[in-house]
Order: structure tokens, then C-alpha cells, then sequence
């Protein structure tokens, strides 16, 4: 949509205010409502945001440990760039104008802003021929709670909206009609079509997969799927947590990337009819490149300390390196059903991660591996990757992950050294503050806000 398109249209829609988000490096979004001359202006000149928005952590605790952002830098304003494509109304807030803002433009923001990132790796890919098509699928929780609740009870015992493990019930979803309803609804009209939704394993537990396109769009619709469905969640009187790992009786909260590359045609590169498989030697040495960049990039995949407690045998998330052919227990899952359906599912990410970080990792290893032409080397897991005790283990917490990461050269090359650097310091930072934490303070923490 071009700039004077846009203008056109909300002078059309005579509207008093637009609202606009930025994600952060945790994935949240943050944002502004704003009049709508100034919205006009910013479509000219970009508009100011404080650059404390890459310079605090998930609980707006600034860091100490920040080159980009800090006392050090006064905090002034950045300037970030409103995407006119990114339009969509809000159907539960009067259809108010909502856009999706970055800092591709920005000197001193544009080497950390996640979005601007993405945008990176995927006109890398595009300049290589390929197409990167995704989409996100998520799980979460939904609670009888509110924040205030949730507060009073110091965080202890949440109540689920529904008790026991209810996997694919129509039961459960026939019980909670309204508010699964207005789900699909709300999400669809604002821009994030979901191709399904039903109940997951665990109290009060839901499961949506959001429909396959570009990556930079899949990305921008699973960042905004989330505080969407809290939004929506509120208005039936639930709380909605996407936290990796609320209780540990009970399965996770994953957030699985479904990815393929197309040529420009929109042919499936994946899919080979001749391979074995019908695996094309170009989705060899995409698996080949995630497998080997995998555990020098975790932290990006599993951004906080609660993240690691998802990795557990026998809970449906994987605990390995490793793919497998319409395997479940294993990292990546290959999914070859036909050529259309031809795709690579990454079982890593939890529910937590940021969407534009994950889909970044994943696309920039992937393409590592074609651009170096690696050999798909390790073979697939046939039946329970559990039992393989030669796997290669993910690291067992935020601190250890951070460390391997720090020590390899590969998210350098993958993410840039200024990127790098800046991310590799938040996540000690997260990591410093979980040292010194009481019992709670994982769920004080996540609970609301991932």
C-alpha cells in the first residue's frame, strides 16, 4: 500500500486516533495511540520512540550491560518507520486503524530491531531465488484469572478454565463456544486467518495454527496472534499465559514453525518426486543447516530460563538434535504428504519465543546450509528419538545456552555482530536476574507477559 493510499483511507474512515506496535527483543509489543495528524506526519518523517524499547528488559528493568541503549545514551528518541502493509483494523476495539511499526530506517536501532532482522535474512533469501514461505502454530493456557487476581495470590495455584486432559475434545470446545467463536472471529478480521483451532493436552489448554504465507507477514501474524488472543481472552473474563512451562506436571506451551522455500513461480523446492522422501537436495541442506547450527542458537528459539523446563522427555517437545519423517519426538519434522503440503516443521521454539527471532534463526541456519552446500549427514529418527542416547542434548538452561552461543561463531555470521552481541547481552542479563529469584519469580515474571 503506498503512502498516499494510506492517507486516503483514513481520511475515508474519519477516525480520531490510529494505533501502532513495535515488538521488542522479548517479543512483546509495545505501542502508541496516536492522533491522526501525527500518524500522517510519521508516514513523511518516521515518528519518535523512546530507545529504551531495546534497552529494558521484559519487566521494564533497564539494563546495565547495554551498548545500544542505557543511561549511557540519555535515551533519546529513535526513529521508527510505520509499514503502510501492515494496515488492519481492531474488531474489538471499533475497528480502529492498527499498523505495525520497525526501525529498518533507524541508525543507531536498525542492526537489533527483530522485525528489521527478519526483513534481513528474508531478502537474503530472496536474492538467493528463494521464497520463504511459514506459518506459526501455538499453545496456550487460559485461566479463570485476571491480573489482579493472579497478583493477590502472590502468582500461586492459577485456576484453569477447564480441568483434565482433554486432547481434540469438541467437549470442551462446545463449553467455551463464545469465546473459541469470537477467536476465529476476531483473529480473521484482523488479519490472522487461522487455518484451525481445538484443545490441546492439559487443563484449559487450546492449540491454533495460523494460515502458511510469507514469512514477514506469518511473522507479523503470530506477534500479534498473541496479544490478540490475551486481548480477546479478557473480554470473557480469561486470562491467556503462552508461558513455556507454567506447571511441570503438565505439557508445554510450543510455538512450531512450518517453513518451505518456493521458487518465484511458486513451485515447492522442498519436494522432490524422484528423492527418497520426495526430499529435493535443496531441503537436504536446509535441515542440514539448522541441525548444525541448532545448538549455537538456541537462546533464540528459547529466549527465557523457563523456556528449558519445556525440553522434557516424553511431553511432546523435543530434548535433541535431531529430524525424523512425520516424527513428533524429534527436533525438525519432515512433512511429505504431497507436493503442495511439502515442508519442514521446527518443534524447537516454545510459545515464548519471539516470533520474529525464531523465524529469523530458523531461515538464516537453514539457508546456512545451502550456502555451504552441507550434506544431510544424520539420519532420520525412526520411532522414539527419546531412547537415542547418542543425540546431541539441548543445553539445560538459559545460562548454559548462552554460553555455547557465545563461544561459536555461527550467529555472527547468521545475525551480524552488532545483533548478536546486543542479544547475547540481554539473555545474560535474564539469566543474572533468575540467580537471586524466590519460587515465584518465573511466573511473576512470564505468566501475563510473554
Amino acid at each position: 500500500m503506498e503512502r498516499q493510499d494510506v492517507i486516503e483511507l483514513i481520511q475515508e474512515l474519519d477516525v480520531k486516533n490510529v494505533k501502532f506496535g513495535i515488538t521488542d527483543i522479548d517479543g512483546v509489543l509495545r505501542g502508541k495511540i496516536i492522533s491522526v495528524k501525527k500518524f500522517l506526519a510519521s508516514l513523511e518523517n518516521d515518528i519518535g520512540f523512546c530507545n529504551v524499547i531495546f534497552g529494558w528488559d521484559i519487566n521494564d528493568e533497564c539494563y546495565d550491560n547495554s551498548k545500544i541503549s542505557g543511561w549511557h545514551t540519555g535515551y533519546p528518541d529513535s526513529f521508527a518507520s510505520i509499514d503502510p502493509d501492515s494496515y488492519r483494523k481492531i474488531p474489538w476495539e471499533n475497528d480502529k486503524p492498527f499498523f505495525i511499526a520497525d526501525f529498518e530506517h533507524s541508525e543507531d536501532l536498525s542492526k537489533v530491531c527483530p522485525r528489521t532482522l527478519l526483513k534481513r535474512i528474508r531478502s537474503e533469501a530472496i536474492d538467493l531465488g528463494f521464497y520463504p514461505n511459514y506459518a506459526a502454530e501455538f499453545e496456550w493456557y487460559n485461566f479463570s484469572e485476571s491480573p489482579t487476581t493472579l497478583k493477590d495470590k502472590n502468582y500461586r495455584n492459577p485456576i484453569p478454565i477447564s480441568p483434565g486432559m482433554f486432547g481434540y475434545s469438541i467437549l470442551r470446545a462446545s463449553q467455551f463456544s463464545e469465546y473459541i467463536h469470537h477467536l476465529y472471529d476476531d483473529l480473521f478480521t484482523f488479519g490472522i486467518p487461522l487455518e484451525g483451532i481445538h484443545t490441546e493436552t492439559g487443563d484449559g489448554v487450546y492449540e491454533a495454527a495460523i494460515t502458511y504465507d510469507d514469512i514477514l507477514v506469518s511473522a507479523d501474524r503470530a506477534a500479534l496472534f498473541k496479544t490478540s488472543v490475551k486481548e480477546i481472552a479478557s473480554r470473557h473474563n480469561i486470562l491467556a499465559s503462552f508461558m513455556a512451562k507454567w506447571n511441570m506436571a503438565l505439557p508445554g506451551c510450543s510455538g512450531h514453525l512450518h517453513q518451505s522455500l518456493c521458487d518465484f513461480g511458486g513451485n515447492n523446492l522442498f519436494y522432490d518426486q524422484n528423492k527418497p522422501n520426495k526430499i529435493s537436495q535443496t531441503m537436504e541442506h536446509f535441515i542440514a543447516g539448522q541441525l548444525h547450527c541448532m545448538p549455537a542458537i538456541l537462546p533464540m528459539f528459547a529466549p527465557t530460563t523457563n523456556s528449558y523446563k519445556r525440553y522434557v522427555e516424553g511431553s511432546w517437545s523435543p530434548t535433541a538434535v535431531g529430524w525424523g519423517i512425520e516424527n513428533r519426538t524429534t527436533a525438525l519434522r519432515v512433512i511429505n504428504h504431497d507436493q503442495n503440503s511439502m515442508r519442514l516443521e521446527h518443534r524447537v521454539p516454545g510459545a515464548d519465543a519471539n516470533p520474529y527471532l525464531s523465524m529469523a534463526a530458523s531461515l538464516a541456519s537453514g539457508l546456512f546450509g545451502i550456502k555451504h552446500q552441507l550434506p544431510l549427514q544424520m539420519k532420520p529418527t525412526n520411532g522414539n528419538q527419546y531412547e537415542n542416547k547418542n543425540a546431541i542434548p539441548f543445553s539445560q538452561d538459559l545460562g548454559e545456552a548462552i554460553r555455547v552461543m557465545k563461544e561459536s561463531d555461527i550467529s555472527t555470521e547468521l545475525f551480524g555482530k552488532d545483533f548478536t552481541d546486543h542479544f547475547i547481552r540481554t539473555r545474560e542479563w535474564e539469566w543474572k536476574q533468575f540467580q537471586n529469584s524466590d519460587e515465584e519469580w518465573e511466573m511473576k515474571r512470564y505468566f501475563e507477559i510473554v
